[in-house]
């Protein structure tokens, strides 16, 4: 298939399919006047891609993970090495600081609204109470 319907088959732009391409993420075959041909197989690994990277991978880790996986759909399972698996466990942890830090901003940010809001319940909105700290 062109790019032009593999794109319109993921919902992923052109542009980023080049980028996936140009991070060695998507291999399509070039015909004799230029244009990519993907296989059919590239819409599932597409959608693997997208999720991986809303996972919070970046693309040289899923470099390494998406040629690990075997089977489609439902059967899709990796098969990954012990070093894979370290480098995954760093990524892990990473993502776990990152969602520290985001719930404890959201945290500090809840306690200003809720302070806010008690300080007159009856107008959230007065502009008389809107003052600046510090």
């Amino acid at each position: 298939m062109k790019i032009g319907e593999l794109a319109r088959r993921t919902g992923v732009s052109t542009r980023l399919l080049r980028y996936y391409e140009q991070q060695q993420l998507l291999h399509p075959q070039r015909e004799s006047n230029g244009y990519r041909s993907y296989p059919e197989g590239s819409v599932e690994r597409v959608e693997q891609i997208r999720g991986l990277l809303q996972a919070g991978l970046s693309t040289q880790v899923i470099r390494e993970i998406v040629p690990c996986f075997i089977g489609s759909g439902a059967a899709m399972r990796p098969i990954i090495d012990p070093v894979l698996a370290a480098n995954l466990s760093v990524e892990l942890a990473v993502i776990e600081r990152r969602i520290d830090v985001l719930v404890r901003n959201r945290d500090a940010i809840r306690a200003y609204v809720d302070a806010a809001a008690e300080a007159d319940p009856e107008n959230p909105h007065d502009d008389s109470r809107h003052r600046h700290c510090g």
